[in-house]
């Protein structure tokens, strides 16, 4: 097994593949894929070795709520998270993440969940550029899997909000009761940001590192 270096990170930058359809009385879902990109550390970004070469990670979310019923491809609407589960998957190798028809798809093997989150709280806003960008801000508690090592300080649980997400309009397609985001950009933060010292995230480094091994190991035995 390669040797394990920790991680010191505040954020997660992920790419957004999702879809959401909303009804005629303003409730709504969105499911989808979140890539892992890279990192931040006090607004610097980080890109660990071999990140979207010889290991990945993603998270895979759905989410459910409420918002006003105006018309989101001309009207702002605000509304609220009822709902939102993810998980947080490592795998070995490179992965491509898209659609089949408006339902999301990814094409990565070998997955091995690490981590699991569910709301807090949460809101909502659909901004009338390109059929309706819809732009998520939720805290969430993320929660260590059994026997996964992958986050330090404070350990098993950490306060998280998915905040920042900027869709352009290029990457919003509607369709009839919704719309898909095709690589929107957004990031996992860790609220409230503890000092760098404590965030010891086991992602990049350690947990890829010990993902290959623990993989390796499993294929040998």
């Amino acid at each position: 097994m390669r040797a394990q270096t920790p991680l010191h990170a505040t954020a997660v930058l992920i790419s957004d593949y999702s879809t959401v359809t909303i009804d005629a009385l303003g409730n709504f879902t969105e499911t989808g894929y979140l890539p892992v990109t890279g990192f931040q550390l006090g607004g610097n970004a980080l890109t660990p070795t071999g990140l979207n070469t010889d290991y990945g990670l993603y998270l895979a979310f759905t989410g459910t709520g409420t918002t006003t019923t105006n018309d989101p491809t001309t009207t702002f609407n605000f509304g609220n998270f009822t709902t939102l589960t993810y998980t947080l998957y490592g795998y070995n190798g490179t992965a491509t993440f898209g659609f089949s028809g408006n339902t999301p798809t990814e094409t990565a093997s070998g997955e091995m969940a690490l981590a699991s989150g569910t709301l807090i709280s949460g809101s909502v806003l659909t901004v009338p550029t390109g059929g309706g960008t819809f732009s998520p801000s939720a805290n969430a508690m993320l929660t260590v899997a059994l026997n996964q090592p992958t986050f330090f300080s404070p350990d098993p649980f950490y306060s998280v909000a998915l905040t920042a997400f900027s869709n352009t309009p290029s990457q919003v397609e509607p369709f009839a009761g919704g719309f898909r985001i095709r690589q929107g950009g957004g990031s996992l933060n860790f609220a409230p940001v503890p000092e760098p010292s404590s965030t010891a995230m086991l992602l990049g480094g350690l947990a890829a590192a010990g993902f290959l091994g623990y993989r390796r190991q499993r294929k040998q035995g």
